[in-house]
């Protein structure tokens, strides 16, 4: 009796791994051919604004996948660039929305006291994180500009990739 019983615990066990396996694999994966629609998206618009841009695309774990500089685009910048992706990776927020957390709103206190002191913490505009439905798989970064014409061509490189998608 005792080995029907520890056979339909090894049984159940097995159901119960195979099951949680199967979840994890539904995530999806922020990949290469995605992020390099992002950056292209990006780069398309800020050509044609004008801007000068470097552009990076992390994975939900913030490890780079793409880095772009354009032509002419501060090699300074390309820091802040990864700095503003890993942020938005990190915290489900873009880094617009963690400068108004860490320096507050139209006058308004802080919400969070010293984030901005944070070690690889962006605290201003130009970060956005990359979604795929409900699921937060990445973060791109761009910078070059002014801190509003980052983010809307970090908006623009996002919304390219996801409409060919759809």
């Amino acid at each position: 009796m005792s080995i029907k019983l520890n056979i339909a615990a090894i049984l159940g066990a097995t159901l119960i791994s195979a099951n949680s396996a199967v979840a994890l694999e539904t995530v999806p994966v922020l990949d290469m051919d995605t992020a390099l629609k992002i950056a292209g998206g990006c780069q398309e618009f800020a050509e044609a604004e004008g801007w000068r841009m470097n552009i990076a695309i992390v994975d939900r774990g913030a490890n780079l996948i793409v880095f772009h500089r354009m032509d002419d685009a501060f090699l300074g910048s390309g820091d802040i660039a990864i700095g503003k992706a890993k942020t938005s990776a990190n915290f489900p927020f873009s880094t617009r929305f963690v400068g108004e957390l860490a320096y507050g709103v139209d006058g308004a206190a802080p919400g969070v006291e010293g984030l901005d002191e944070v070690d690889g913490v962006i605290a201003f505009a130009g970060g956005l994180p990359i979604r795929a439905g409900e699921f937060h798989i990445g973060g791109i970064g761009v910078s070059g500009d002014s801190a509003d014409n980052d983010e809307a061509c970090a908006k623009a490189g996002v919304e390219a990739a996801f409409e060919e998608m759809e």
